[in-house]
């Protein structure tokens, strides 16, 4: 079923999907853009071309990495967050139905006893 309204607030599943993803922005961002800054220190180091570009327009390739690496990695955290729940979600079924299974167990146990006293 699709929700149609959300709340941070109230739905403990989706803020937890939301830090997951924040984090992953985060990290993402950092990595991105270290490796951003390498390539135009290397870009600068070596190539007139690179040092012959304005400074706006080097942020913005600074920038634009970061923000592709925050997206990439965002995506990535919250598709491991969503197989996680998943995972969860399928332990807690299957221990309920081993508790159901126990339960059974022991009333048939325990009848069998009362029925057949030794």
């Amino acid at each position: 079923m699709v929700r149609k309204h959300a709340s941070l607030e109230r739905d403990e599943e989706l803020n937890a999907a939301s830090w997951a993803a924040a984090r992953g922005a985060v990290v993402g961002a950092a990595k991105w853009g270290i490796f951003s800054a390498v390539a135009g220190g290397l870009g600068y180091a070596f190539s007139p071309l690179y040092r012959s570009f304005t400074i706006p327009f080097k942020a913005f390739l600074q920038m634009s990495g970061m923000t592709a690496g925050s997206m990439i990695e965002a995506d990535r955290r919250l598709r491991a967050h969503e197989v996680l729940v998943r995972r969860q979600r399928v332990v807690a079924r299957d221990a309920e139905v081993w508790k159901q299974y126990e339960l059974d167990f022991v009333d048939k146990a325990a009848d069998q006893r009362i029925q057949n006293p030794k």
